[in-house]
C-alpha cells in the first residue's frame, strides 16, 4: 500500500513539475521558477521514498534484527536536505533578481496553472498524512507534510501574483520569491531535524505519554512500579523495553502471565504495531510502602502512599522509591 502511495504521488509531482515549468515559459517569473524548481525537489525526493518504503518493508534477517525501518528516517533527512538546497538557490537567484530584475507576462495565465498545481498538492498532501497515521509510516507523513508545504508557499505565490498583476511593480516578483524561499528553507530544517532525532532514537514523548496512560488507566496490582521505559521507531513498527517491578514470590507462569498483558494491552489499545521487551525485577521491601498488592504473605509495612505513572519516573532507570 505505501509503494503505491508514494508511486502516486511520484507520477502526480512529475506532472505537475511540468505543469508549472510551463507556466514559468509563459511567463518568465521568478517566482513562479521557484516554484517550479522546489517541484523538481519534489520529484527527487519521491523517488528515494519510493525505494526507502521497499526497503523498510523487507522482513528482518540476521543482519537487520529490528528490520529496515530506520531507513525511513534517512529517507526524510534527504528529503529535508534537498528542500534546503533548493530553497537556498532559489533565495540567491531572487536575490539577484532584485538587482538584475526582468519583465514579466501573462500573468493570469501563470496564477491559474500555479493555483491548480497547488491544490492538486494539498490534496495530495492531505491524503497521504491520513494514510501515515494509519500506516504508521514515517516515510508518507514526510511526503505528505513536504506537499502541503508546496501547496501553502504555492498559494502565497498566487496571493503574491496577483498583486503584481493589478499594481504592475515587477521588484514583488523576486520579493515574493526570497519570502518562498525562506520559508522552504525552514521546512526542510524542520524535516531534517526530526529524521536526526529518529536516526539518534531520540525519545517519542507523546508515544510515551500514550503508553504512560493506557497502563495507568489498566493497572494491575501486582505491577508494583514500572521503570527505564525507552521506545525506538522502525518504520511502522514501535519498539518498547522497560522494567517491571513484580511480587519476588510470583513463580516463571506467573511472572510470563503479567508481562503477557502487558505487551497485550499496550498493541490493543491503538498505539500501533509494537513489540516489547519487558525485563522483570522482584520486589524488595523498600517497595512496600507503595505496592498495591492486598494479602501480601510478605508485606513488611502497610501502604502509604499512591504513586501515579507518569512520564518522569517510568523513564527513569531504578525502582520508583529510589
Amino acid at each position: 500500500m505505501q509503494k503505491k502511495l508514494i508511486l502516486l504521488s511520484l507520477i502526480i509531482g512529475a506532472v505537475l513539475m511540468l505543469g508549472k515549468f510551463g507556466a514559468f515559459l509563459i511567463t518568465s517569473s521568478n517566482a513562479i521558477l521557484t516554484d517550479a524548481a522546489e517541484s523538481i525537489v519534489n520529484v527527487l525526493a519521491s523517488s528515494f521514498a519510493f525505494y526507502s518504503v521497499y526497503l523498510a518493508a523487507k522482513p528482518k534477517d540476521v543482519n537487520h534484527p529490528y528490520g529496515h525501518g530506520k531507513v525511513e528516517f534517512f529517507s526524510m533527512f534527504v528529503e529535508g536536505i534537498l528542500i534546503i538546497i533548493a530553497g537556498l538557490l532559489i533565495s540567491l537567484k531572487s536575490v539577484y533578481n532584485l538587482f538584475y530584475p526582468h519583465a514579466v507576462k501573462d500573468l493570469f495565465d501563470g496564477i491559474m496553472i500555479v493555483a491548480a498545481t497547488g491544490l492538486v498538492n494539498f490534496l495530495l498532501g492531505h491524503y497521504l498524512i491520513a494514510q501515515s497515521k494509519k500506516l504508521n509510516s514515517i516515510t508518507l507523513y514526510a511526503e505528505g507534510k513536504h506537499l502541503k508545504v508546496d501547496s501553502y508557499s504555492s498559494a502565497g505565490l498566487v496571493c503574491g501574483l496577483v498583486l503584481i498583476y493589478f499594481t504592475g511593480i515587477v521588484y514583488l516578483d523576486s520579493v515574493l520569491s526570497i519570502v518562498l524561499g525562506l520559508y522552504i528553507i525552514f521546512s526542510g530544517y524542520r524535516l531534517v531535524r526530526r529524521s536526526v532525532g529518529g536516526l539518534m532514537d531520540e525519545s517519542d514523548v507523546e508515544t510515551i505519554k500514550k503508553v504512560v496512560e493506557i497502563l495507568n488507566n489498566n493497572r494491575h496490582d501486582a505491577w508494583i512500579d514500572i521503570h527505564n521505559l525507552r521506545t525506538q521507531i522502525y518504520g511502522n513498527e514501535l519498539h518498547i523495553d522497560c522494567h517491571v517491578t513484580l511480587p519476588y514470590y510470583f513463580d516463571l507462569n506467573h511472572v510470563h502471565e503479567e508481562i503477557s498483558q502487558i505487551d497485550s494491552l499496550v498493541n490493543q489499545k491503538g498505539i500501533g504495531r509494537t513489540e516489547f521487551f519487558i525485563h522483570p525485577d522482584p520486589c524488595l521491601p523498600k517497595c512496600c510502602h507503595y505496592c498495591r498488592m492486598k494479602d501480601c504473605p510478605v508485606r513488611s509495612e502497610e501502604k502509604r502512599i499512591d504513586i501515579t505513572w507518569t512520564m518522569e519516573n517510568v523513564t527513569r532507570n531504578h525502582k520508583h522509591f529510589e
